[in-house]
């Protein structure tokens, strides 16, 4: 097992998105998507920032409501790729060690597809969050630490089916949701993605019984066509014994 823990900056760069001639694209969907990516104000602003791309928006103004990232924070994101949030996470728990004034943190980012190196955020690549060997070498990297914020940013690929892709972003999250109680401190709080679906209320109401406050958030970043939302559990109760 190798584990790399990053120590060095990663600069990237975007494909100025204007250059692209839509007539040249095939297909219906493909050519919405890029119609819908030159008019996003996001996509140019997280190049304009240095993220690698414009989810990093959606857990900046979660954060900024709920105050969940901290100075000297544990952070864990899953299914991190391509580290957008861990960006996030970096400079709001100061796990990069840049301001020598502030507690520094510690941020893991698992995923697994391969994930570009990001200064001060220790990579956990080619690694499926949801498997349970992936978690033990989680677990393993924590040393002992419990998580003070477990945040996802989570989705299956696309089947085409409504049903079936419902089912597979709730087993992910029950995957993150399982992982956070076992690993999170007291006072801890968890971020999910998920889509507006049938099953949301019976995972909300799962995690009420692990979290003081539970509510639905829908960031401003994120698109009014979009079915996505975020469940957010806030000052984690722990675990009885």
């Amino acid at each position: 097992m190798v584990l790399i823990h990053v120590v060095r900056g990663f600069g990237t760069t975007m494909r100025h998105l204007k250059s692209v001639k839509l007539k040249k694209v095939k297909g219906a969907s493909s050519h919405e998507w890029l119609s819908r990516q030159l008019t996003d104000p996001y996509v140019e602003k997280a190049k304009i920032m240095n993220y690698r791309c414009r989810s990093a928006f959606k857990l900046l103004e979660i954060d900024d409501r709920f105050k969940i990232l901290r100075p000297g924070f544990v952070v864990i994101d899953c299914g991190a790729a391509p580290g957008s949030w861990s960006q996030v996470a970096v400079r709001r728990v100061n796990s990069d060690g840049s301001d020598p004034k502030q507690a520094q943190g510690l941020v893991l980012s698992i995923d697994k597809q391969q994930i570009f190196a990001i200064n001060g955020a220790t990579i956990l690549g080619n690694l499926d969050f949801t498997d349970v060997k992936s978690q033990e070498i989680l677990v393993e990297v924590l040393g002992g630490k419990k998580a003070d914020a477990v945040i996802s940013d989570m989705a299956p690929n696309a089947s085409g089916f409504k049903e079936l892709d419902n089912e597979n972003i709730i087993k992910l999250c029950y995957s993150v949701l399982r992982f956070a109680v076992q690993n999170s401190r007291a006072g801890a709080c968890l971020v999910v993605k998920l889509w507006q679906c049938g099953q949301a209320k019976q995972l909300e109401n799962d995690f009420s019984k692990f979290y003081a406050s539970v509510k639905y958030v829908k960031p401003n970043s994120s698109r009014s066509d979009s079915a996505e939302i975020f469940l957010l559990g806030r000052d984690f109760k722990g675990l009885k014994n």
